[in-house]
Formats: structure tokens, C-alpha cells, sequence
């Protein structure tokens, strides 16, 4: 697969996937922000460009980035979330697409279990959704890190996250959102849609 050959269709997945996440409220206003990968060497990715509303993105939405997130192709700016990204990609060797979503639920849930360092889900059927996961006895950890307005001491803190927590699926930012990735867009957005699933039942039963 080349760049030019990949470009057109990771912008159209990665759009498709933000008008689905916006009508059922995991990135509301402006807010979430998905790449996907075009090269590991040297790095290249395509991104989001910053305060674009995700139920009406396009094609034409995103940025072509290298690894010092500067623009190579596109109109805009990236978020300074694009650290984070880039980090994610530096440091799992097969994720090609990371998405980031903020949802009710998950807010809640890295408010309430901080002190724990992770949400921990286990037992549930849905579980066999996250690649590689062929148990509902499977226990699932996602690490939740405070968030910072500065991304260069967080893309560090979340590197350190990465390497200490082998096989994880995602991180969650205190009272901020989700990162998740896959091998692909699809793998990706269903990972979302696994974790939103989980988030909503462990969330129900606090209550």
C-alpha cells in the first residue's frame, strides 16, 4: 500500500468514524481528534486538523504530518494532542490508527478510579471485541493519566505508561477522554466501541 494510494481512503474512514461518534456523543462540540498511519520511516501520519466538528468531517479534514508534527499537506492546524499520537505510534509497533473520544461515561469512570491508576473490566462477553482477546474472563486495564495543557510532558508520561503496561488497548486521561488504537481504522473504531459498551455498564453499576 503507498502513501498516495492510502491518503484518500484513511481520510474517508477516519471521517466516517467521527460522523458516527458525534450522533451517538462521544465527541461532542469540537472535541476527539483521529489519525492514522501512513509510514513508520520516517513517520507519517494523517490527522484531524484542530476545532473541526466531527459530525461534519471530510476527506478534506486532515493533515498529512512528519515526525516533528509539521504539515506536509493539508489547511489548518493540528491539536496539540498530535504528541500524543505520535508517541503511540512510536511506541506500539501495530497501531495504525488511534482515535480519541470523549464520552460521559469514561469521564466519569478516570474521575472515580484515579486513585486506583486504571480502569479494570473483566468478565464480560464484550471483552472478545479488543484484539487478541479470546476470554470474557480476560481482565483489561486501562491506565489513567492526570491531564496536563502541556503535551510534551505528556506524551513523556504517557511513553512511560506504554512501556510499564504491555497489552494494553487504550489510556484514559483524567476527566478528559480516550485513547485508543488498532492495526486499522475498523480495528480502531470497534475498540472505541467495545470500551464505550464497558464504560456505559461499569458505569450503571456505581450508580
Amino acid at each position: 500500500m503507498t502513501e498516495k494510494a492510502s491518503v484518500p481512503n484513511l481520510n474517508q474512514e477516519l471521517a466516517e468514524a467521527g460522523q458516527e461518534f458525534y450522533r451517538r456523543g462521544w465527541v461532542l462540540g469540537t472535541s476527539g481528534n483521529f489519525s492514522a498511519l501512513l509510514a513508520r520511516k520516517p513517520l507519517r501520519v494523517v490527522v484531524t486538523a484542530s476545532g473541526m466538528e466531527k459530525g461534519k468531517l471530510d476527506e478534506t479534514n486532515f493533515l498529512e504530518l512528519d515526525d516533528d508534527a509539521e504539515i506536509l499537506q493539508g489547511f489548518g492546524k493540528p491539536s496539540a494532542e498530535t504528541l500524543i499520537h505520535l508517541t503511540i505510534y512510536r511506541f506500539m509497533p501495530k497501531a495504525r490508527s488511534i482515535l480519541h473520544t470523549h464520552s460521559v461515561w469514561g469521564t466519569i469512570l478516570s474521575d472515580h478510579f484515579f486513585e486506583q491508576g486504571a480502569i479494570e473490566i473483566s468478565g464480560y462477553e464484550m471483552l472478545k471485541g479488543l484484539a487478541g482477546v479470546t476470554t470474557h474472563e480476560h481482565t483489561e486495564r486501562v491506565p489513567i493519566v492526570e491531564n496536563s495543557q502541556d503535551y510534551v510532558a505528556l506524551a513523556h508520561v504517557i511513553e512511560n505508561v506504554i512501556r510499564e503496561n504491555k497489552g494494553i488497548h487504550g489510556v484514559y486521561l483524567r476527566r478528559h477522554g480516550l485513547y485508543t488504537w488498532g492495526e486499522t481504522v475498523a480495528e480502531a473504531r470497534r475498540h472505541v466501541e467495545i470500551f464505550e459498551f464497558l464504560f456505559e455498564v461499569l458505569g450503571r453499576r456505581l450508580k
